[in-house]
């Protein structure tokens, strides 16, 4: 199934709970779960042994992946404001110009081969987790469609809900006309947009809450 396809079919199920006003207290939006959102047709299938937490680099190789290097740290909570230690962050996305590392990906963009394209985390003490990559590229869905820059999540622990979502960056045009994201709440979309650090350059935090089984 082609990108396109994937994508409009994949847009016309269920899209969570019912949005709820952006004046609910704070506290209402850090107990609610972290949005889903599809898993997309581009999850990794080749076999990679190098799913360290810096994409920037390939095992094996000197050269650095192209694009804006940035650097991603976040926590995972559950809804009751605990922190989840030990999960499994599963995190895969596109390179600078827009392309994954995947068989099926037509984008004629250009690949990376110095860009590592997922990784696999735990969360550490009080829930933390940290990584390396670049600022994922746009690329074109079709119909006038272009995706803003965003990375997939996949969060998973036993006596836990698994968690399939995907992180956007703050203040990018392209979050105000995303299809996938505009389907969302005004709260779920805060919840799915990462927060800039404002004292460390190229860096973003993303906050993740996962429910119990």
């Amino acid at each position: 199934m082609d990108r396109r396809s994937f994508l409009k079919t994949g847009t016309i199920g269920a899209w969570g709970v019912a949005g709820q006003a952006m004046g609910n207290s704070e506290n209402l939006v850090l107990s609610q779960p972290t949005p889903t959102e599809i898993e997309g047709p581009f999850y990794p299938v080749v076999v990679q042994k190098d799913k360290d937490f810096d994409l920037t680099k390939v095992r094996g190789r000197t050269a650095k992946a192209l694009g804006e290097h940035i650097t991603i740290h976040g926590s995972i909570f559950d809804t009751e404001g605990n922190p989840v230690e030990d999960a499994t962050v599963d995190l895969w996305q596109a390179n600078a110009a827009g392309r994954y590392s995947h068989p099926h990906d037509s984008n004629p963009a250009p690949a990376d081969d110095n860009f590592q394209g997922w990784a696999i985390v735990q969360s550490g003490q009080e829930g933390g987790f940290r990584f390396k990559s670049v600022l994922p590229g746009i690329y074109p869905v079709g119909g006038g469609w272009s995706r803003p820059p965003h990375v997939h999540f996949k969060v998973t622990k036993k006596g836990y809900i698994e968690l399939i979502t995907q992180m956007y960056f703050p203040g990018h045009a392209l979050n105000r006309v995303d299809r996938l994201l505009q389907r969302k709440s005004k709260v779920e979309q805060k919840l799915m947009i990462a927060e800039k650090s404002t004292d460390k350059p190229n860096t973003f935090y993303y906050r993740i809450i996962i429910e119990k089984a």
